[in-house]
This record gives structure tokens, C-alpha cells and sequence, in this order.
């Protein structure tokens, strides 16, 4: 399988955090899209389209994956997001939750999951909780591997979930998910480091580059857009894409 995961970068190390600087950047991406968020949160998509689920980044919520949420539906799938409010960080009911919510959408069938940010590390975890009913696992700009530390947010994450970010109540397991999983990133990233994001060669199936910054990933029209085809690209190479 065609491997994406390693471009050397000019002068910065790809387990180096971006710049705070970069938070600009990204605080500027997401303020002309910020009207989106007071969409309502419904399930979006066919009734009978392929489950999916969306689990949003660190102080984000349902609200905040509208756009992404969108493309998916856009594409025929049928899609929810994780309906537990704002991602306030790990707590140790986290995965037993999720399980519940999945158990509850899923009903039996195949189920996506598409996780940005710190919703792809729990993405990850949940996945190897339900091995037999997620169909694959999607991380989008996702601090799975590595150092929790490769991050300039993370003084911030400690703050507000209230235990350090290596010392989370919950596993955080770098191996890959024994389903198929596909690990989106990018080096304009301006919250997240790349090595962090696309992790080693064995954590995950596939890694692929895209070009954005952190919150397109989920608020990007051209961003989320490309999620989607890259999701169903890797599904269709990995035999488990669903049939429509």
C-alpha cells in the first residue's frame, strides 16, 4: 500500500509543536466560519446511508464539526456526532460513554469513526473497545503518537481537564486500532505537531498529508471535502467500504 507519511520539513523537526504564533492562524480560519456552529446538531445524511460518527477536538462540540459533519452527508453517509457536549479532555467514563453512544447509533451495524483532534485519540480507544462492529477509524489532525507534550496547547489542556496531559484517567494506547485506520495530518498545523499527528508506521494503516491548517479539518469547506475522499479512498483500498 502507497505510504504518505514522511516529507522532511525545512528547519523545524516534525516532533516540534508549531510556534504559538500559529494560533493566530488558527483562531483567523475559524472566525468567518463561526456562524456555522449555531446550526442545529441533528443527524445529517440518508436515513439508510453507512454510519457515521464524529467526535470533536478539545473544547469543541457537535456544533464545532457542523461543516465536517456536512461533507459526510454530502456523501451519502448518515452522520451524528458524539452528543456529550463540550470536549472538556479525558475523564474516566470517557470510552464508557462512547461506547454507549456508539452501542445507541449503531445498533448492530458497521459503524466510522471519524475523530478530530483530541476526538481522534478517543476515536482510537473506542475503537478497541467495538473491533468487531467500527469500520474503520479516521484521526484528523490527531496528537495519537508520541509525546503528549508535541502540542502548544497543552499547559491549556491541563488547566482546564485537571490531570497532566501524560497522566490521563484513561488508556492512551500508541499501537494501531485492530481495525482499519487511517491517520490525517498536515504540516500547516498550527496546533498540533506533525510527527504527533501521523505517528509511526505502525500505529496506524495509511497516513496522508493534507494541506490546511488544524481547524479546517472540521470547519474548512475544501478541507472537510477532502476528508471525505480520502476516507473513502482508503476504505475502497482496504476492502470495507460499505454499499450503498
Amino acid at each position: 500500500m502507497k505510504e504518505e507519511r514522511r516529507m522532511p520539513d525545512q528547519g523545524r523537526r516534525d516532533e516540534e509543536p508549531p510556534p504559538h504564533s500559529a494560533r493566530l492562524r488558527e483562531v483567523a480560519a475559524f472566525l468567518p466560519r463561526a456562524w456555522k456552529s449555531l446550526a442545529p446538531v441533528v443527524p445529517l445524511g440518508p436515513a439508510d446511508g453507512p454510519k457515521c460518527l464524529v467526535l470533536p477536538g478539545f473544547l469543541a462540540s457537535d456544533r464545532s464539526t457542523t461543516q465536517l459533519r456536512q461533507a459526510f452527508a454530502v456523501a451519502g453517509w448518515r452522520v451524528e456526532g458524539w452528543q456529550q457536549g463540550l470536549n472538556t479532555g479525558a475523564k474516566a467514563d470517557t470510552i464508557q460513554r462512547l461506547r454507549e453512544r456508539f452501542d445507541a447509533f449503531g445498533q448492530g451495524e458497521k459503524v466510522l469513526l471519524v475523530g478530530w483532534s483530541l476526538g481522534g485519540v478517543f476515536a482510537r480507544e473506542l475503537a478497541r473497545e467495538v473491533p468487531d462492529h467500527a469500520l474503520a477509524v479516521v484521526t484528523c489532525g490527531a496528537p495519537f503518537s508520541g509525546d503528549p507534550h508535541w502540542n502548544n496547547v497543552w499547559r491549556l489542556y491541563e488547566w482546564v481537564a485537571g490531570h497532566k496531559v501524560d497522566q490521563p484517567p484513561v488508556m492512551r494506547e500508541h499501537s494501531k486500532p485492530p481495525v482499519p485506520t487511517l491517520a490525517l495530518w498536515s504540516r500547516g498545523d498550527g496546533i498540533v505537531a506533525p510527527r504527533s499527528a501521523y505517528g509511526l508506521p505502525e500505529e496506524s494503516d495509511r497516513a496522508v498529508e493534507l494541506t490546511c491548517c488544524h481547524m479546517d479539518f472540521a470547519v474548512g469547506f475544501t478541507a472537510t471535502r477532502r476528508v471525505v475522499e480520502e476516507t473513502e479512498r482508503f476504505l475502497s483500498e482496504m476492502g470495507v467500504a460499505p454499499r450503498r
